[in-house]
């Protein structure tokens, strides 16, 4: 049977993700609350497994629902760019695309989207999720029209924008090795400015480590370390993902920094509501999350 993706119900599935619960999406998207939850569950019977749960008041993906918005938006920026390409849509209408780095995407693509609605009504804002190499390519070749994301930048012109708290997180039931074990690590194959940072703390901490499991993408990242492999380092956004644990008695990294870079000749709005959309995540370390409870694994 052939299956396939509705792109309807996948720009409710990337609303709900970047407004953080049904109503928000539906306001977003201009239709009701009901047809949120229609298009869901209609792509539920399509995966075949549940995308979204309940959690106390609010809801958050399941590991597919993680994935899934994932490959949404993926799918969105493709689907709206060749209808630019193919003269279905003017530019101006698609509004603005900007680029991401997976690792940023959770923390940074809800509130652009937030600021752009409430700045620049009547401007789409759409994202592309890409390795930073390919969103650099991307900008220079105007495909893009900013991009923010971390990592060395080049030497390219950009500008910084506060920096990203970066965390180790692991199962609930994972423990620490034995002294003189090397520590398991989950990545993102190379080249990864976070599997970087991961190796060289754990290695100027005077512990050994080895890449136990390494994935394409981050959703696979955190499927091996929900599945007890190792830990992982992060960016630290808020509440943990679905299943993981902040993890201490690793060497501390420093936030890593944050950038943001247009095309040339992008407009002066969209790079001030840019700034005032990153400005939002300032002061969203450790401590502002969720308490004591957030850091369940202490062993050293």
């Amino acid at each position: 049977m052939t299956r396939t993706l509705d792109i309807g119900a996948l720009r409710s599935l990337a609303a709900i993700g970047d407004h953080g619960g049904f109503h928000r999406a539906a306001a977003a998207l201009g239709i009701s609350q009901s047809a949120v939850s229609q298009h869901v569950r209609r792509l539920e019977r399509t995966l075949g497994r549940a995308l979204v749960e309940r959690s106390g008041r609010g809801i958050r993906f399941t590991p597919a629902g993680e994935l899934a918005l994932t490959e949404a938006r993926r799918v969105l920026a493709a689907h709206d760019e060749a209808l630019v390409r193919l003269g279905v849509t003017e530019p101006a209408e698609a509004g603005y695309l900007i680029g991401s780095t997976e690792h940023v995407a959770e923390g940074v693509l809800p509130a652009i989207t937030r600021t752009v609605s409430a700045q620049l009504p009547g401007r789409t804002v759409r994202f592309r999720l890409d390795r930073g190499g390919r969103l650099h390519q991307a900008l220079d070749e105007g495909a893009l029209d900013a991009a923010v994301f971390i990592g060395d930048n080049g030497g390219r012109p950009g500008e910084t924008a506060g920096g990203v708290p970066l965390s180790w997180f692991a199962a609930p039931e994972w423990g620490p090795p034995a002294p003189g074990t090397p520590v398991p690590l989950v990545a993102i194959d190379g080249p990864c400015v976070l599997r970087d940072r991961a190796l060289t703390a754990l290695r100027t901490g005077g512990r050994t480590v080895t890449v136990i499991a390494e994935a394409a993408q981050l959703a696979g990242v955190i499927s091996a370390v929900r599945g007890g492999l190792g830990v992982a380092l992060l960016a630290d956004h808020g509440p943990p993902p679905a299943g993981l644990v902040r993890l201490r008695g690793l060497p501390a990294v420093p936030p890593e920094p944050l950038y943001l870079r247009y095309r040339a000749g992008a407009p002066q709005q969209l790079a001030g509501v840019l700034r005032s959309a990153l400005d939002t995540l300032g002061g969203r370390g450790e401590d502002a999350h969720d308490g004591p409870a957030a850091h369940a694994n202490r062993r050293p």
